[in-house]
């Protein structure tokens, strides 16, 4: 694992946008996490173009998760890769702040913790990760830790 140290975060340039369609949610510190998630790009060697993250309630992705995934689960995240050209990404994820929320609750995680987990979970797939096969899943958790370990020790 890359340990980053001393990296400002803030001179980075952001692609990525945050949407609210829950009440009461927001993020404390938006810039720093817009630019981390513009090094995990960087880092997986992958040109971002826009990343729209789009944080909503369980009813609002589940109606999402029936109407174009033809599943009729609650999920906690749900990542559209829009690109038109693979060498400069375009994405909208969707998380549901609900199912974070009780996910980190039954895994005994604090919430923070997890939310930023299913960022960058998100954004991951949208690098080309899948989390379809036990192998896939392996590789898709030793990611999320390794951006969870450099994103919070800066």
């Amino acid at each position: 694992m890359l340990i980053v140290t001393n990296f400002d975060f803030r001179n980075q340039m952001s692609q990525v946008h945050f949407f609210y369609s829950c009440a009461n949610f927001t993020f404390n510190d938006r810039t720093k996490l817009k630019s981390f998630i513009n090094l995990l790009f960087k880092r997986e060697d992958k040109r971002l173009s826009e990343l729209n993250y789009i944080f909503c309630t369980d009813e609002y992705l589940l109606a999402i998760n029936q109407q174009f995934l033809k599943h009729d689960d609650y999920t906690d995240i749900i990542t559209f890769d829009l690109s038109a050209d693979p060498d400069s990404l375009i994405g909208e994820i969707y998380i549901s702040i609900d199912r974070v929320r009780e996910n980190a609750l039954s895994l005994g995680l604090p919430f923070k913790t997890e939310l930023h987990r299913v960022l960058f979970h998100g954004a991951l797939h949208l690098c080309g990760y899948g989390d379809k096969t036990k192998g896939q899943v392996q590789q898709m958790r030793k990611k999320e830790d390794e951006y969870l370990a450099i994103y919070f020790q800066a």
